[in-house]
């Protein structure tokens, strides 16, 4: 019986690493339990950005009845703090702490934006909303609150996700990033998917009340997990108690960054493919509903299709870089599969085929997933030891910013074309193969671009020496 007991604990022990591809991520240094805790921070990110981009979106606009430009404005106000990414993990690379901590100082700074935020967002809404008893207090009042609540937020989320990607990347060996990354992208997909039924559960019937708790609730989960995440993550080192200021200033630090070319570069290429992949995101259930007459089931569904060929990409990049490979080519793979993959889609309207639709939304973001955990591990493997901060931030503001850019581009632009005499003629879908038809442009302009990252690419397995002078490394970066 024993015997019998030794090997099924063995094989269970063999499951992990065998199928879940971000099971062998740990180390004994790095436990899989330790890690799982330190990516709840991506689960509160989720939860905020769904909240803020999906929830408050069809909230504020139908049961608050918000006028949809005021709401447009608002949802965008946390755009503002993405080119200030770079900024903060620079502030953490160079930060001097009584404790000896670099990262977590900066993490409860972004909770407590969040937490604050997200306290008075609620009834700042109502206030902006006119009705209830609320409407002792101008809307401007409202306005204001909403605002400014909605800036605290994008600020903390900001703040929290680029020092926890740098805290990962401090504490991961560089030949497990790969799958380090591809567990940080998945715990963010889950925390979106988990709070978009929790959300739609909890306000299936909607009142002042009921929001008010909802949101109220979010600040609570958001000050928890995040405690939880960062708790006992980063040892304390005595030397930064006693750290003279650095001499470098962040204009100093950048220019080193940017120096050569081809850290720029890949900036450059993080935000075309970004937006190629981004453009479409508020257009495809639309697009399945009036074109293709997809119920409102059916175009849900669809939105669950492409979490799920995200999360297929994330595991198979996750397998592949963690076996050496180079995370450029991963990401070059991926623009590869999106340029067909918006192909089906825009296929789909004139053969009434939505197959091909369904293929091409998976694919889509299969080619995203590739993409997004090729450019970011490229960017976790090749940051100088000192300038990961500054580096992870670097990636998230061009991230943030291309998709935040694109997306309302994508609106616009379909907006526009459907107003053209054109449109007229070729139909309703075409605005909608406008926009298709521009990502496709922009996947193909990010694939050449890509062309001298491939070349001259360094091997995951020879990972950029930490000892190595920052002056020699940065420009490598």
């Amino acid at each position: 019986m024993n015997f019998v007991s030794r090997k099924l604990m063995q094989s269970w022990a063999g499951l992990g690493p065998r199928f879940l591809p971000f099971a062998d991520a740990a180390t004994p240094e790095l436990p899989l339990g330790r890690l799982l805790r330190l990516s709840l921070f991506q689960v509160t990110v989720g939860m905020a950005l769904v909240l803020l981009v999906g929830t408050l979106n069809r909230v504020m606009i139908v049961e608050l009845a918000v006028p949809a430009s005021i709401v447009s404005i608002m949802i965008s106000l946390p755009l503002i703090f993405a080119p200030f990414r770079a900024m903060i993990g620079f502030r953490s690379d160079i930060h001097q702490s009584v404790l000896g901590w670099r990262r977590v100082p900066f993490i409860f700074r972004g909770t407590l934006l969040q937490f604050g935020g997200l306290a008075i967002m609620p009834f700042a809404l109502l206030v902006l909303s006119g009705g209830g008893e609320s409407a002792r207090y101008p809307i401007w009042v409202g306005q204001i609150g909403a605002g400014i609540s909605f800036l605290l937020v994008g600020a903390g989320l900001h703040t929290v996700q680029t020092i926890g990607l740098a805290l990962a990347t401090d504490l991961s060996k560089p030949e497990t990033q790969p799958k380090v990354v591809g567990l940080m992208y998945v715990m963010l997909l889950f925390g979106m998917i988990v709070s978009a039924f929790a959300f739609g559960a909890a306000l299936a019937e909607f009142s002042p009340l009921r929001l008010v708790q909802v949101i109220q609730a979010c600040a609570l989960i958001t000050l928890v997990l995040n405690s939880v995440a960062a708790w006992k993550q980063e040892g304390r080192n005595a030397t930064r108690r006693h750290m003279s200021q650095s001499q470098t200033t962040f204009r100093q630090s950048w220019l080193s960054f940017a120096q050569g070319g081809q850290a720029m570069r890949r900036l450059l290429v993080v935000c075309t493919g970004t937006m190629g992949f981004s453009m479409a995101d508020v257009l495809l259930e639309p697009y399945g509903g009036q074109i293709l007459q997809l119920s409102v089931g059916a175009t849900t569904s669809l939105t669950a299709t492409l979490a799920v060929g995200g999360l297929c990409g994330l595991g198979l990049a996750s397998r592949v870089l963690g076996r050496g490979a180079d995370p450029f080519k991963m990401a070059s793979y991926g623009v590869m599969i999106g340029i067909p993959a918006f192909m089906a889609v825009i296929a789909a309207a004139p053969y009434q085929a939505a197959e091909y639709f369904a293929l091409g939304t998976f694919l889509i973001g299969f080619g995203a997933g590739l993409f997004g955990h090729g450019t970011l591990t490229a960017t976790m493997n090749r940051a100088p030891q000192d300038q990961i901060g500054l580096a992870l931030g670097a990636w998230g503001a061009s991230q943030a910013l291309a998709a935040g850019l694109a997306i309302a581009f994508g609106g616009i632009l379909r907006d526009l074309v459907a107003l053209m005499p054109a449109s007229g003629r070729f139909g309703p879908a075409f605005s909608y193969m406008s926009v298709y038809t521009v990502e496709i442009l922009l996947l193909a302009f990010t694939l050449a671009l890509m062309l001298p990252l491939l070349r001259k690419a360094v091997p995951l397995s020879e990972p950029i020496p930490s000892n190595v002078p920052a002056q020699i490394t940065a420009p490598s970066a």
